[in-house]
Protein backbone atom coordinates (compact mmCIF):
# COMPACT_ATOMS: atom_id res chain seq x y z
CA UNK A 1 0.00 0.00 0.00
CA UNK A 2 1.27 3.46 -0.64
CA UNK A 3 0.99 5.92 2.38
CA UNK A 4 -1.15 8.84 1.76
CA UNK A 5 0.01 12.29 0.99
CA UNK A 6 -1.19 14.95 2.90
CA UNK A 7 -1.79 18.59 1.09
CA UNK A 8 0.09 21.09 1.67
CA UNK A 9 -1.42 23.35 3.77
CA UNK A 10 -1.90 26.75 1.84
CA UNK A 11 0.33 30.03 3.23
CA UNK A 12 -0.79 33.18 2.51
CA UNK A 13 1.09 35.53 1.22
CA UNK A 14 1.66 38.81 1.42
CA UNK A 15 3.87 41.88 -0.09
CA UNK A 16 5.50 44.81 1.98
CA UNK A 17 4.43 48.31 1.05
CA UNK A 18 7.27 49.20 2.89
CA UNK A 19 10.40 47.25 1.04
CA UNK A 20 7.54 45.21 -1.31
CA UNK A 21 9.06 41.83 -0.67
CA UNK A 22 6.37 38.88 -0.64
CA UNK A 23 6.27 36.74 3.03
CA UNK A 24 3.68 35.00 4.54
CA UNK A 25 1.44 37.03 6.38
CA UNK A 26 2.43 36.27 10.29
CA UNK A 27 5.49 37.79 9.24
CA UNK A 28 3.98 41.23 8.66
CA UNK A 29 2.12 43.67 10.58
CA UNK A 30 -1.11 44.79 9.15
CA UNK A 31 -2.59 48.07 9.21
CA UNK A 32 -6.03 48.88 8.54
CA UNK A 33 -8.06 51.71 7.48
CA UNK A 34 -11.64 51.69 9.19
CA UNK A 35 -14.51 54.10 9.61
CA UNK A 36 -12.97 55.08 12.91
CA UNK A 37 -9.00 55.70 11.32
CA UNK A 38 -6.05 54.16 10.09
CA UNK A 39 -5.39 51.01 13.09
CA UNK A 40 -2.76 48.45 13.34
CA UNK A 41 -4.63 45.29 13.47
CA UNK A 42 -2.20 42.45 15.70
CA UNK A 43 -5.40 40.02 14.87
CA UNK A 44 -5.57 40.86 11.00
CA UNK A 45 -9.24 40.39 11.76
CA UNK A 46 -10.50 43.85 11.33
CA UNK A 47 -12.97 44.55 8.41
CA UNK A 48 -11.76 47.48 6.16
CA UNK A 49 -8.97 47.96 3.81
CA UNK A 50 -5.32 46.41 4.77
CA UNK A 51 -1.53 46.82 3.81
CA UNK A 52 1.27 45.30 5.15
CA UNK A 53 4.56 46.06 6.56
CA UNK A 54 7.55 44.43 8.09
CA UNK A 55 8.34 45.06 12.10
CA UNK A 56 11.06 47.35 11.33
CA UNK A 57 11.44 50.92 11.12
CA UNK A 58 13.15 51.48 7.89
CA UNK A 59 10.47 49.43 6.23
CA UNK A 60 7.78 51.63 8.27
CA UNK A 61 9.36 55.09 6.82
CA UNK A 62 9.19 53.91 3.39
CA UNK A 63 5.77 53.22 3.53
CA UNK A 64 4.86 56.03 5.14
CA UNK A 65 6.09 58.33 2.62
CA UNK A 66 3.35 57.75 0.41
CA UNK A 67 3.23 53.86 -0.14
CA UNK A 68 0.91 53.37 2.51
CA UNK A 69 -1.52 55.73 1.47
CA UNK A 70 -1.70 54.62 -1.89
CA UNK A 71 -2.62 51.13 -0.51
CA UNK A 72 -5.40 52.01 1.87
CA UNK A 73 -6.71 54.12 -1.08
CA UNK A 74 -6.79 56.73 1.59
CA UNK A 75 -4.94 60.12 2.39
CA UNK A 76 -3.01 59.99 5.73
CA UNK A 77 -4.51 62.25 8.83
CA UNK A 78 -1.73 63.62 10.99
CA UNK A 79 -3.56 62.24 13.85
CA UNK A 80 -3.55 58.74 12.20
CA UNK A 81 0.38 59.16 11.21
CA UNK A 82 0.72 60.26 14.67
CA UNK A 83 -0.96 56.95 15.83
CA UNK A 84 1.44 55.29 13.84
CA UNK A 85 4.84 57.17 14.49
CA UNK A 86 4.18 56.19 17.88
CA UNK A 87 3.54 52.67 17.24
CA UNK A 88 7.04 52.64 15.15
CA UNK A 89 8.82 54.12 18.02
CA UNK A 90 8.63 50.83 19.65
CA UNK A 91 10.10 48.74 16.40
CA UNK A 92 13.38 47.20 15.83
CA UNK A 93 15.65 49.67 13.37
CA UNK A 94 16.40 47.13 11.55
CA UNK A 95 15.95 43.38 11.18
CA UNK A 96 17.43 40.94 8.37
CA UNK A 97 13.94 40.94 6.71
CA UNK A 98 15.24 41.49 3.26
CA UNK A 99 16.39 37.38 2.21
CA UNK A 100 15.41 37.19 -1.06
Amino acid sequence: MKAQKLPKKHIPQRTCVGCRAVLSKRELIRIVRTSEGILVDPTGKLNGRGAYIHTTKECWERALKGSLAKALRTDISEQDKAYLLGYIANLPENTSKMQN
